[in-house]
């Protein structure tokens, strides 16, 4: 328990700022599921628009710190090298 005035408001802010990551957490793996789901099915147009929406989601859950910026460009690349395999 925080026995100090500054780390009880430490605590509010980071209750506050944990419901508001998981939020956006939640957004971030919705995008990339929706993604994985038109690559598992083969529909290459389905993927890549789901690519467009997801893209951005994925790098402003990076900006925001949801996820570390190397490990949101590694899932963008590594969505975007499926989606090319599936042109073959």
């Amino acid at each position: 328990m925080a026995n100090t005035k500054s780390a009880r408001k430490a605590t509010r802010k980071i209750a506050r700022r944990t419901i508001v990551n998981k939020a956006r957490r939640s957004v971030l793996r919705s995008s990339v599921r929706k993604v994985e789901e038109a690559i598992a099915k083969g529909d290459r147009t389905a993927a890549m628009t789901a690519f467009k929406e997801a893209e951005p989601a994925i790098m402003r859950a990076a900006q925001r710190g949801v996820v570390h910026k190397n490990s949101a460009s590694r899932k963008v690349s590594r969505l975007a090298h499926r989606i090319a395999k599936l042109a073959k």
